[in-house]
């Protein structure tokens, strides 16, 4: 059992547009969970055959339309969740993990113009399970979050405000579908926004 009288771990996704800050609330967040640094995740990635996934759909080199992209997420995620999420959880360690369904929803769905419904039944029925425990995602002006990240780095940050205008929106449409979601204002200083998300895990509860 961990030292918490659990004998399962806690599945936790911090997800948002780019530049929301989820990588650094992320890092605090697993500090304060004492989550090990191998299970700190980022997707796609985390597993050898996600990272050459991250490689291929963020490179600019590429035209890789919605569907597409979709399918490779889905596959990098199914790919981590049996090799890394699920024993961890089984081990009784929790994981923290940066980008989950919602981030497919907002950019492939809402943003990249596919139905929603079926973006949704290919990621519960192909990339479900185990769910997280909680699905925080960081709400933060697109302006904003622009200006924190600066310049675009890969293929997807290079598709415009306009764009991620439609993800953020995505991001808010999947927080009122789905309980296990909160949205948090991401907007405050790192300390005050760890704060909050805090708050939120306790409810999840040991």
């Amino acid at each position: 059992m961990t030292a918490e009288g659990r004998t399962r771990g806690r599945f936790f996704v911090v997800d948002g547009v780019d530049g929301c800050g989820k990588t650094t609330q992320a890092t605090l967040l697993a500090r304060a969970l004492g989550v090990r640094a191998d299970l700190h995740l980022r997707e796609p990635g985390s597993t050898p055959l996600g990272e050459k996934l991250r490689e291929l759909l963020l490179s600019r080199a590429f035209d890789i339309q919605p569907a597409t992209e979709t399918l490779l997420f889905a596959a990098a995620r199914r790919q981590m969740l049996d090799t890394v999420v699920e024993p961890a959880l089984a081990a009784g360690e929790d994981v923290v993990c940066e980008r989950f369904h919602p981030s497919t929803f907002a950019y492939q769905a809402v943003a990249g113009g596919l139905d929603a419904e079926e973006v949704l039944m290919l990621l519960h029925t192909w990339a479900g399970s185990p769910e997280p425990d909680l699905v925080i995602l960081l709400d933060v002006d697109v302006d904003e979050a622009a200006r924190r990240r600066g310049a675009a780095t890969d293929r997807i940050e290079a598709k415009g405000l306009a764009f991620q205008r439609a993800v953020a929106e995505g991001m808010r449409q999947y927080a009122r579908r789905f309980a296990g979601c909160v949205l948090i204002d991401g907007s405050g200083d790192a300390d005050a926004v760890h704060a909050a998300v805090l708050a939120e895990v306790a409810r999840v509860g040991a």
